[in-house]
């Protein structure tokens, strides 16, 4: 096994004949492509981190083996660990300000616990562990699919069936499978692709064909990424990084992962034919935990940047004195404080499961459940308060470049203390944010990013259910109503009333 690698060598690495459609074509190199290439770099940034002085102390820890890893990819024995992790997720997050949400350190929330919980993976136990220290060793980038195409979802499972990633054969050395998954965030820029089900169940007549958990690379013969429309190349089609300068390098372009017939080795299964290992493992093996942990810690940085660019905005308009304009900012502070709590709280009052330390179950539920309303509001905040001022906005950067336009662009667009090109340069950063294609799919994104708006609810009940918070808040209850009767107080602390109850 090779050593974490560094910014030049991730690139490289993604040069390996891989199946990247876009616009109906076949894309050679996406590190050189103007779909992806600036997302690649974007990630090689984060690689390149590793190996920096300053932010490797950050970012890296040594294994028991002597060598270097990124800290969330390592086992975590205790809080501290995970507060040291946290930050550095925190420090990779502030890379892309946040906008980037499946990095590398995502997947290390399974990665990093497949050797303490290898004998979960009934028959597979060995493949758990070397993917363990293949992963702190190399820290490859590995995106995810669980979720079956939205295809006829009226239908039964097994009407459906073509559809799902199942084994439809099986060899000596491995599984042979096909189907389709979505949705691949940035799978174009990745090294493998990690395949599982959320909530598998048999296909009808004990069919558990589909029941699977393994890990693919994503030049395996086969393999074939359908990628939505690139933001990053529509942003350098109609514009420049003053236009897009967020969409035009951070544009994580998620695709549909087809699997035409993919051998997998046995050395990358999981889990072949076992619905319970599949279905448990997202709780049973603290995936949950771990991803809920990361996904917050992202989100808190992003809050941290819109924070900022509300007030920055504020400032520009002349608006920042107004008390409205001031209760809708500290709304916005106080969700990032909220987030940042969370990640401390999920750490600091984490529990102990076969020796390693799991971020707080709970309260990474409520992050599931709250950012994806806590997006939507602050998004509202932003059209509220800047309101107009995200469309009063010269076309593009070359407005500015023209002689003859420019004296009016500096009368009419500048702002309270700030000049026009400053104002617009923020102002298209905002609208970036929250406004372009780009902004929409981020929306999108952050409400649906830890599973459909039910599941999370629903899963939120479920675990209060399992750790016996539901029956302690019950319980709760009961202690005050078992405190009175029709007599009065049953107890010496209070005074009943002094009179009768007549009974007829």
């Amino acid at each position: 096994m090779k050593d974490m690698m560094n910014g030049k060598e991730y690139l490289e690495s993604l040069r390996d004949n891989r199946v990247v459609y876009l616009n109906g074509e076949k894309i050679d190199d996406v590190t050189t492509h103007p779909a992806y290439e600036n997302a690649a770099r974007s990630i090689a940034r984060m690689y390149d981190a590793l190996h920096d002085e300053q932010m490797g102390k950050i970012l890296t820890t040594t294994t028991e083996e002597g060598y270097r890893t990124h800290k969330f990819f390592k086992e975590p024995k205790n809080a501290q660990d995970l507060l040291e992790a946290r930050d550095a997720i925190a420090q990779w997050a502030k890379l892309s300000y946040g906008f980037m949400g499946r990095t590398p350190d995502y997947k290390a929330s399974f990665t990093a616990h497949l050797k303490a919980f290898a004998d979960y993976y009934e028959g597979f136990e060995d493949n758990a562990r070397n993917w363990y220290k293949k992963t702190t060793k190399e820290i490859p980038f590995i995106n995810h699919t669980i979720i079956n195409p939205q295809v006829d979802r009226s239908k039964p499972l097994h009407e459906n069936k073509d559809v799902f990633v199942r084994a439809v054969k099986e060899r000596d050395d491995g599984i042979i499978v096909s189907g389709a998954k979505m949705v691949g965030t940035a799978a174009a820029l990745t090294h493998y692709n990690f395949v599982s089900n959320y909530g598998a169940q048999d296909l009808g007549d004990g069919d558990q064909s589909h029941a699977l958990i393994f890990f693919v690379p994503m030049n395996a013969p086969g393999v074939k990424m359908i990628s939505r429309q690139s933001y990053e190349q529509i942003a350098k089609t109609l514009g420049s990084p003053f236009d897009y300068p967020l969409s035009s390098r951070f544009d994580e372009n998620d695709a549909v992962i087809v699997l035409d017939n993919v051998f997998i080795p046995w050395e990358n299964v999981f889990a072949y034919k076992n619905v319970k290992v599949v279905n448990g493992f997202f709780v049973e093996t603290g995936f949950v935990n771990r991803f809920t942990f990361q996904g917050c810690t992202r989100f808190a940085v992003k809050l941290d940047f819109m924070v900022g660019l509300l007030m920055k905005a504020t400032e520009a308009a002349g608006t920042k004195q107004f008390r409205g304009v001031q209760a809708n900012i500290g709304e916005v502070v106080a969700f990032r404080n909220m987030f940042w709590a969370l990640s401390t709280a999920m750490a600091a009052n984490c529990e102990m499961r076969n020796g390693v330390a799991l971020p707080n179950l709970q309260y990474g539920a409520a992050y599931r459940v709250l950012a994806p309303m806590v997006w939507p509001r602050v998004k509202q905040i932003f059209e509220q308060v800047v309101a107009g001022g995200l469309i009063q906005l010269p076309s593009s950067a070359n407005d500015f470049l023209n002689p003859e336009l420019r004296p009016y662009l500096d009368r009419y667009y500048r702002g309270s203390g700030i000049g026009a090109e400053e104002r617009v340069k923020l102002m298209k950063m905002i609208w970036d944010a929250i406004g372009t294609e780009f902004g929409g799919r981020h929306e999108l994104y952050e409400i649906n990013y830890a599973g459909n708006h039910e599941n999370i609810r629903l899963e939120t009940l479920k675990i209060a259910d399992v750790t016996g918070d539901s029956e302690r808040f019950k319980a709760f209850v009961d202690s005050a109503l078992d405190d009175y009767d029709l007599h009065g107080w049953v107890n010496d602390t209070w005074v009943s009333p002094k009179k009768e109850i007549v009974q007829k």
